[in-house]
Formats: C-alpha cells, structure tokens, sequence
C-alpha cells in the first residue's frame, strides 16, 4: 500500500529569514496523524536567506540529519565540530543525553535550501556524536547510494536506529528498483524533479509511505533527486 503526502498539503513555518515547510508534526503545525513515520519523526524542507539561520540551541535524544541541496550550511555545535555543509554531503548528529548546535547561511548572497530529518533513536541516553560524509554525484547517479544506516557499511554514516537511508539522482526515463524486506516500511522524499513510485507520480516536496509492497519501483519523468527511508 502506498500513502501519498502532498507537498502543498505540509504544515509551514515563515519568519523573515526561514521558510520551512514540515511533512510531520513540527514546532507550531500539529496534526494527530502526522506524527512521522516508524522511527522518521521529521522531514522539514528549509530555505534560509542570506545571512541568517538557527541560533545555538540544544536537543537531546534524536538522530538529526541535514542534506543541503543548494547553497551553504554552517555548522557548530558544543562537541567543538565546525563545518561546512555543501551539496552532496550529509551531516550526522547524534544528540544524546544533550547537545547545542547552530545552523546559519554564510553567504552574503545565495540562499540555502536543505532537508532538516530526524529518526528516533533505538536508545536513550546516547554520548552525543557527529559525523559528516561526501557522497559524489557518480555515486547517486542512476542507484540508489547508501548514506546511512546502523551499521555503516559502505562509507554510509553510522545511525543508531535499524533504519537505512539512500539517495538517489535519475536521469529522464532511468529507473531503479529497491526490494523491501518483509515487515519494513519505506518512505520516500522527493528533493527534486517528477518521478513515479509504483506508478504513481510525485514532485518536489511529495513524500510517500510503502507499506507491505515487495519492491517499490521508480522511474523519473525529470532530472530527479530523491531520498529513501528503509525503516524497521
């Protein structure tokens, strides 16, 4: 079964520097059945204008993961980590029993435009960590890429929860096939581009659920960019 989550159907937060768009149930937007999905509690879609974004402040007990999709994020957080966030790389946070952190756009002039996800942890009470990883073009193009999961295994970040996240980048009329092992959920987030999942079609900011399907299928109308969650 496949549940469909219409992009302009989101719940929205817009100040003067940020406009973020929430799939779930985020800060101010609360809706009942929007809660996440398995252990993927957020997915927000987050523009931030020239020269602002989030001041320091503190989280505890989630796996926080950011993918930027055009411009710069800079990172900083109370583990002493301050970096860079650029197209094609994928931050991991770990927030544990407590950690603060700051996100901001340093340029003068572009825009930055970024998924802000978080999966529950399997446990609470985690030492907070960080990890940052490039995942080249050439790796996403026409697979789907393993960014991260609980064990790490080919160069993916190391998440601790049983979930598995892949990118993916389709040319017009490629496709790829995932097979679903019995009992896991999929969600998938479309960053960019028309694709079909199962048939059936989804643009920039859709989400969707898969649910007792074997394999989901997707085929891209577009240059396309997509994210999939394999969740236990």
């Amino acid at each position: 079964m496949i549940t469909f989550r219409d992009r302009m159907a989101r719940g929205q937060t817009r100040t003067g520097w940020l406009d973020s768009r929430h799939t779930f149930s985020f800060a101010n937007y609360h809706d009942p059945a929007r809660m996440g999905f398995r252990s993927l509690r957020v997915v927000n879609e987050d523009r931030v204008i020239p020269g602002a974004g989030f001041p320091s402040h503190g989280h505890s007990d989630m796996e926080i993961i950011s993918y930027v999709l055009e411009g710069t994020l800079e990172h900083k957080d109370s583990l002493g980590n301050g970096t860079a966030i650029r197209p094609g790389e994928v931050q991991r946070m770990s927030a544990g029993t407590g950690i603060v952190h700051s996100e901001f756009n340093p340029s003068k002039a572009e825009p930055v435009h970024f998924l802000q996800i978080w999966i529950i942890p399997d446990r609470a009470g985690l030492s907070p960590s960080y990890e940052q990883k490039v995942f080249p073009i050439e790796e996403r193009r026409g697979h789907m890429r393993l960014a991260a999961s609980s064990d790490g295994q080919d160069g993916a970040l190391t998440l601790h929860q049983d979930a598995r996240l892949y990118i993916t980048n389709l040319a017009p009329d490629q496709r790829v096939v995932h097979e679903v092992e019995r009992g896991r959920g999929i969600w998938l987030q479309v960053a960019r581009g028309i694709i079909g999942l199962n048939g059936i079609e989804m643009r920039e900011g859709d989400g969707a659920a898969a649910e007792d399907e074997p394999r989901i299928v997707v085929e891209a109308e577009t240059d396309a960019e997509f994210l999939v969650f394999d969740l236990a």
